[in-house]
Order: structure tokens, then sequence, then C-alpha cells
């Protein structure tokens, strides 16, 4: 399937739904967090949406019942938003896209509750790093492979390991459209990058093993050792001299 190159209105759509979330997470690393249960910060984020005149993608996306994921600690995504309460040392992980005017941005930020461990903050950096590094060789002329390289390199360098069953991915009327973008070097088809292209970057950084499983919920995927995970993800667009970082996680 092609790789989908957007015209001038369509990035500026993007750059309008990438922006609404830039503001939600500016809102939320301001917040406190512990205590909350997950479905009352998702709840916050619908309404926070909808007043900026988007609309959650997320929501009913395959049988998606809310609006963001929500993961934590050991869950590495789409953690479903629940009762469940937010406390003192955990690592939380938001991701949320948001659709304006038929098109989507993506994106995902790792917040430290109250107190965490040396660990979790070098993960927490790593992380930043390999998104920093991703986006950075996201470069007319390159390849794919390039932004798998950096993350890969960055994370593994840093002692963790990068999920390898997820992937980031192209988007735009869609949430998820080609190509596929891995955290590692894969066998397969590596498309040059090109001025239009619109990418979700997104690092999945476990301080174990790489392997995965998911829930019987079907939904949350969790880390196999149960060590903990970290999530960056930014949308940017790919032009002539640079890229266009519409959601600007990975610029913090």
């Amino acid at each position: 399937m092609a790789i989908l190159i957007k015209n001038d209105e369509a990035i500026r759509r993007i750059t309008v739904a990438g922006n609404i979330i830039y503001e939600i997470f500016r809102i939320i690393s301001k917040m406190s967090l512990e205590g909350k249960s997950t479905a009352e910060l998702d709840a916050q984020i619908d309404n926070w949406i909808r007043e900026r005149g988007g609309y959650p993608a997320f929501l009913n996306y395959r049988g998606f019942p809310r609006s963001c994921c929500i993961s934590i600690n050991e869950e590495v995504v789409h953690a479903i938003p629940s009762e469940r309460i937010i406390r003192s040392g955990d690592l939380v992980k938001i991701d949320l896209g948001v659709r304006y005017q038929d098109y989507i941005a993506d994106a995902a930020c790792t917040y430290a509750v109250g107190e965490i461990s040396q660990a979790a903050h070098s993960l927490m950096e790593a992380t930043m790093r390999a998104l920093k590094a991703g986006i950075t060789r996201a470069r007319p002329g390159n390849h794919i492979s390039d932004i798998s390289r950096a993350v890969q390199e960055t994370a593994e360098q840093a002692g963790f390991n990068v999920v390898r069953e997820l992937t980031g991915h192209g988007v735009g009327k869609d949430l998820h459209e080609e190509p596929m973008i891995p955290n590692y070097v894969a066998r397969g088809p590596d498309p040059l990058i090109e001025p239009g292209m619109v990418f979700a970057i997104e690092p999945m950084v476990n301080m174990g093993g790489y392997e995965v499983r998911t829930a019987k919920n079907g939904w949350t995927v969790i880390t196999a050792d149960g060590s903990l995970s970290c999530h960056f993800e930014d949308t940017i667009v790919v032009l002539k001299n640079g890229v266009l970082n519409t959601t600007r996680v990975g610029e913090n």
C-alpha cells in the first residue's frame, strides 16, 4: 500500500489536531495525578479535546471504549481507563489521538507521579532521547530504517530494550496508515522518506526484556517480565528541509 503524501490543507488540519494534544499534555504536566482514577482522567481529556473543536480519535476505534489509553508501570500501551487509582511512584503513560476536520494527530507522554526510582528516571530519559533521535533521522532522502536504527541504538546504549511487536506508523485521515515504523531495524520494506509524509514516531522502551503479552481484556499490552515500560510519541510532518513536530512531546 502506498504512503500518502499530504497536501498543505491536510498538514494544516493535522497541525491543529497536534496542537490540541500539545495543549492537553501541558495541562496534565501541571496537574497532580496522584489519587485520580484513570477513568476520571480520561473523562477530563475527552472534555478538553471537544472544547477545542476536536474529537477523540481512539473512541470506538476497533471497539476501544474510551477516549485515550492510560497505561501504568508494566503496562506498555492500550490500557483501558478504569477505576484504577494513580499512586505516587507510578509511571503513567497517556496516549491520545485527536481528529480535527477529518485529519488525525497521535502522541503519547509518560508522567512520573511523586517520587520514582533513579532507574525509572533513567528509563524515561532514554526513551525521550530515543524519540528525539528518531525524529532527527526523519529527513528526505533517508529511509524508515534510519529512524528505527536511531531509536534502537539510543535505547540499547542506555541498557534498555525496545518493544518489537508494536510500531510507529503513518497517520492522516486514518489513525494507522503506511508505513510501519519499527523501533528496531527490521527486515522487509524500507521506504524512502519524502516531503509531505506524516509519521507517528513512538518508542516503547522496557527496563527488562522486549517481550510483551496482551491482557485478557484483549487490549492492554504488558511487559512479559513485569518490568517498567515507558512511551513517548510525536506526530511529525516531513518537510523539504527538516520536520514540523505538530505535537512537540520531544521538544520538552
